[in-house]
């Protein structure tokens, strides 16, 4: 059967008209989501999907489904693709947007080839993945599987004081749908890598098999301001001094391993914040991460025992909040297996792969067979506006996704 293409200028040309909603007059990219900008986003993304000829639907955490059905697959589980559109602060226009916008190219491309598939498929746009104004990330699909209550999502305190619930209602997007009404047969995300490792290696495609477990914690660290010049070192209690070790030791500790743990401190706030002032609070963020479970538990336990010992040695007092917290994620061997065999048709060297970020695809993985293809980004760079992707790149990826599609919503395929 010759393979079919998508239609390279449709495709790049929406993820260029998308990726100008939410600029500012810097020339920013920004579409937290609830906002104005995120509105603008999803009504552009709506009017595409409806001109396509698809249905849409919004459930009451605001995510977006464009759902193309026919008469004889009305009543049997969708084949679900897509991503999100809100994005991070001054962002690139490739992160998840592309995602979604492929998804909907497949569609697009199947109907108008005229292929009749076995199952509905449905393109999904989900509600704050980035986790920017309201936390925690990756919450649209999180309430689409039943991981956290629509109540609670809607209650969210954003980081500017608004709540989740009221800004959907605000701009539009507050749907009546109950969350997880659409259980999907399997579900497949293209996304840029967001890493280095393909354009490094050379390759076209990557056919991610796992993903990351992530901890986030808060830690806030309580010492005694004092003067800056007064004060001498070992008469203080220097909260400053305590993150500083706690950074350093993280670092130290995972080189030592020799693991392919990583962990980042996004986030660190000093009080009363002067130059000449010691410290009395230092309140930071912790991401570590690990596509092992027993390894990542490892290192929350190390990092717990360190601050003990720190919090001893520094005369400081220390409190941790857990502010999220997800296991790592395999994927399904069956679909990962389909991308590589496209992948190999096409002509583009593919290699397997674990995603250093997270996705939605870790959330849709708790109720059905999932993956995902991951497409080269220039210098690895991501949530930032030098994010790019090759257009030969982004239609390569594309096809790889019409064809895995193809192969699951019309030959009766049943997951592995």
């Amino acid at each position: 059967m010759p393979l079919h293409t998508i239609d390279a200028a449709r495709l790049t040309g929406r993820i260029r008209e998308l990726g100008e909603i939410g600029r500012d007059a810097q020339g920013q990219l920004t579409r937290l989501a609830g906002s104005d900008n995120d509105k603008a986003g999803r009504d552009r993304l709506v009017a595409w999907i409806e001109a396509a000829g698809l249905d849409v639907a919004f459930d009451r955490i605001g995510n977006i489904f464009g759902i193309w059905r026919g008469e004889s697959n009305a009543d049997v589980e969708p084949i679900m693709l897509g991503s999100h559109i809100d994005t991070v602060i001054n962002a690139g226009i490739y992160d998840g947007c592309y995602g979604v916008l492929a998804a909907l190219e497949v569609i697009e491309t199947l109907r108008e080839r005229g292929v009749t598939p076995a199952r509905p498929i449905v393109v999904a746009a989900f509600t704050n993945e980035e986790g920017v104004r309201y936390a925690p990330d990756m919450l649209g699909s999180l309430v689409h599987v039943g991981g956290l209550s629509v109540e609670a999502a809607l209650s969210t305190v954003g980081t500017d004081g608004t709540v989740l619930g009221e800004e959907l209602e605000r701009i539009g997007y507050a749907g009546d749908a109950e969350p997880g009404f659409l259980k999907p047969h399997a579900y497949v995300e293209l996304h840029i890598e967001q890493g280095p490792v393909l354009e490094r290696e050379g390759f076209a495609i990557g056919a991610v098999e796992n993903l990351q477990g992530i901890s986030w914690q808060r830690i806030t660290i309580d010492g005694v301001a004092n003067h800056a010049g007064t004060t001498p070192m070992a008469m203080r209690c220097d909260a400053g001094l305590a993150a500083a070790r706690i950074g350093l030791f993280l670092r130290d500790h995972i080189t030592r391993s020799n693991a392919p743990s990583v962990a980042t401190i996004g986030t660190m706030r000093f009080e009363p914040d002067a130059i000449n002032v010691i410290p009395s609070r230092a309140t930071f963020t912790v991401d570590l991460r690990d596509p092992d479970e027993d390894r990542l538990q490892g290192l929350e336990a190390a990092l717990a025992d360190f601050l003990l010992r720190v919090a001893a040695e520094e005369g400081v007092e220390l409190s941790v909040e857990r502010l999220a917290r997800f296991q790592p994620v395999a994927f399904d061997l069956g679909i990962v297996a389909t991308i590589e065999a496209s992948a190999k048709a096409r002509g583009l060297k593919s290699r397997r792969m674990t995603s250093g970020a997270g996705h939605d695809a870790q959330m849709i993985a708790r109720i059905a067979p999932t993956a995902m293809i991951f497409v080269p980004s220039r210098d690895g760079i991501s949530h930032n506006p030098r994010e790019h992707t090759e257009a030969d790149d982004l239609v390569a990826g594309a096809n790889v996704l019409l064809d895995v599609v193809e192969r699951i919503a019309c030959s009766g395929w049943k997951g592995s």
